[in-house]
């Protein structure tokens, strides 16, 4: 009998791993994942399931849990997070909201940051060119916790795309989801205090978590005029290095 002839190396399946791996097709993975996610998103509306269609009968621990579970999923499709907010606040007071609503936060960030570094950090990466995409790369890569930190702190910068941006920079997964956790405690909270407290509009809570939102909202407004109008600015200019001196020749030269 003639013996077995050994596939070549270059065979159809190690080509087709390849090319699925490929950085390129890593992210028309995204690109779809991500169109699919928003589809879904304008289609079924899960953000009314969380505020107006959630079970009564499930309550305590294992709600808040399941609720939580729903949020990061829901942030990661592009749901609003200040919608979510409300509804926790709405479905389980100040306290368990805050939590469902922090947990669901730094779930949905960690399932975003995931996709877009395995997915889309090695294709994007060498397309950031411009002004603008070069400075907050350089930022985020080399001062990630308290760039992100900023991000979370001061509401301007939208949740995906903050945390997109994250992905294809050098941040490391610790730095990126403990100032995700920090600082989106303040704004999550003036949300999911309005949103226990909406039944009553003039009640001090309610009016100082409202207020809050406002003035955070003007604050990220400035900050981000500020910053942008400094990126803006012309490059200082640098100084030419001088040119070496040239070496005066021995007289008479070598004997």
């Amino acid at each position: 009998m003639l013996a077995p002839v050994p596939r070549p190396p270059g065979s159809l399946a190690l080509r087709c791993s390849r090319a699925l791996l490929a950085p390129r097709a890593r992210l028309s993975m995204l690109a779809l994942l991500l169109l699919t996610a928003a589809a879904l998103v304008v289609l079924y509306e899960p953000q009314r399931l969380l505020s107006s269609g959630w079970p009564r009968q499930t309550d305590g621990t294992g709600a808040v849990m399941l609720f939580g579970l729903a949020y990061g999923v829901c942030t990661a499709a592009f749901v609003p997070r200040p919608v979510l907010n409300l509804a926790a606040g709405a479905l389980f007071g100040s306290a368990f909201g805050l939590t469902a609503a922090i947990a669901g936060t730094v779930l949905g960030a960690g399932i975003s940051f995931t996709l877009g570094r395995f997915l889309g950090q090695e294709a994007l990466r060498p397309m950031l060119r411009g002004r603008w995409l070069t400075a907050a790369d350089g930022q985020l890569s080399r001062h990630g916790f308290r760039s992100m930190l900023a991000i979370r702190l001061f509401p301007g910068v939208p949740f995906a795309a903050a945390n997109y941006c994250a992905a294809v920079s050098r941040m490391g997964y610790v730095p990126f989801l403990v100032a995700t956790a920090l600082g989106s405690v303040p704004n999550t909270a003036a949300y999911v205090v309005a949103g226990a407290r909406a039944g009553e509009p003039g009640s001090p809570a309610f009016l100082l978590s409202a207020g809050f939102i406002a003035l955070s909202a003007v604050a990220a407004a400035v900050v981000a005029w500020r910053k942008r109008h400094h990126l803006r600015a012309p490059a200082p200019a640098v100084a030419p290095e001088p040119e070496p001196e040239p070496t005066p020749e021995t007289v008479g030269g070598p004997r």
